[in-house]
């Protein structure tokens, strides 16, 4: 952990430094966890029991039915947008310019057409009149950014994306534990996305997890995981049709899709499962934190007028109210000389139009303002439970005085 002064020297912004964008994710007590999960005789390390009760766990947690432990977030993108692709068909798929890449690099790769739309500056998430307009026959889905911690469902885009049997994707891997309307995100959704990287809420090191209320989708995504296997499906209707359907095969052997192998580890899901006794009160700690940076930053200086209803933010948003880039430039000098981590253009980085794999195909980056001021003006510094209210209100007062 890091330390800047000493004990008896209180924090200010005269000498506040070194604050890395995650500490201590991943305490003693988890490791020690693992310790004696490897201590038994013959350990099953590939995926087995633990990943099964991390899944049912998870399920209760966050009020879903089905879930499914991945070796990564983006794996969990990936296979939803191919079992998107087997139930729905090739079409469209309305996605942020605020995102991380494997969002939609994840429709593309599913063969579906991105339609991209503006954010809303107080959610950081899609402009949902932006998506209501976009909406069409073409459309397969909504997939739906909740960036650092905040809610970008909208009860108008539940209701007509349900009138239209469309169905929205949750990307939820920035958000563990933030809810719209009293209930989580990620379970309103038909599926959902969580990463359980090691900066995010809670860690299993590298892993991630794709939720649904849906059977037949769950089904799906259990084989998706696994090379396309029907042997993983816990349909035994569907695998004796299979069995059936093709008697020439090893029924351990039958493949519907192309596939992937994305599945996890026991080492993994043990860590998950002992993150996960800690997440509800860990947000609690990020939520009050959160309320202190927003609180102490100038709003006339700084963006603070977000929407912190239901949030639980693992980073904390840094946006100029205004484009400056003197400004800018000076806060970025300033927080590289006191050793304070950033990412400028938050989530992912920014506008994913201006990445390379996206300029190929689409030239539009600039038709859309609200992600690109956020881009050019905006930075996220990392939140963390055991952070001290002193720090955080020395971090803003340095803000501030730039």
């Amino acid at each position: 952990m890091a330390t800047t002064t000493a004990k008896s020297e209180p924090v200010t912004a005269a000498n506040l430094r070194d604050w890395p964008l995650m500490q201590n994710n991943i305490p003693r007590e988890d490791l020690d966890a693992l310790i004696e999960f490897l201590k038994q005789e013959d350990p099953i390390l590939t995926q087995s029991k633990n990943v099964i009760a991390f899944e049912q766990e998870w399920s209760e947690w966050l009020g879903v039915k089905h879930s499914v432990f991945v070796n990564s977030g983006s794996s969990a993108n990936q296979i939803t947008m191919a079992a998107l692709k087997e139930k729905f068909g090739a079409g469209e798929v309305i996605v942020p310019t605020l995102t991380w890449v494997s969002d939609i690099a994840s429709v593309i790769q599913a063969g579906f057409d991105p339609v991209f739309v503006d954010i809303n500056p107080r959610t950081l998430g899609m402009d949902i009149t932006q998506v209501l307009a976009e909406l069409n026959s073409s459309t397969r889905a909504v997939f739906i950014t909740h960036v650092l911690g905040f809610n970008a469902l909208d009860q108008t885009l539940i209701d007509e994306c349900q009138k239209r049997n469309i169905p929205i994707i949750e990307d939820v891997c920035e958000s563990h534990g933030a809810t719209f309307q009293g209930k989580r995100l990620g379970s309103l959704g038909f599926a959902s996305n969580f990463s359980f990287y090691y900066a995010h809420h809670m860690s299993t090191i590298e892993g991630g997890m794709v939720c649904t209320n849906d059977s037949d989708f769950y089904e799906t995504l259990r084989m998706m995981r696994s090379h396309g296997m029907v042997r993983e499906s816990k349909d035994d209707a569907l695998k004796a049709k299979y069995k059936s359907d093709f008697p020439d095969l090893n029924p351990d052997f039958i493949f519907a899709f192309p596939a992937y192998n994305v599945r996890s580890t026991e080492l993994n899901a043990v860590l998950g499962r002992a993150q996960l006794k800690r997440l509800d009160a860990n947000n609690e700690k990020r939520m009050r934190n959160q309320n202190v940076f927003l609180d102490n930053l100038d709003p006339k200086k700084f963006y603070t007028n977000f929407d912190r209803e239901g949030s639980v933010n693992y980073a904390f948003t840094l946006v100029l109210r205004e484009a400056n880039q003197a400004l800018w430039d000076r806060i970025e000098a300033k927080l590289r000389e006191r050793k304070i981590e950033f990412r400028r253009g938050l989530s992912g980085g920014g506008n994913q139009l201006r990445q390379p794999f996206l300029r190929r195909e689409f030239d539009c980056a600039e038709d859309y303002p609200q992600v690109n001021h956020v881009h050019f003006f905006g930075a996220y510094i990392g939140n963390y439970p055991d952070l001290a209210t002193d720090r955080i209100k020395a971090l803003c007062e340095l803000l501030n005085s730039i």
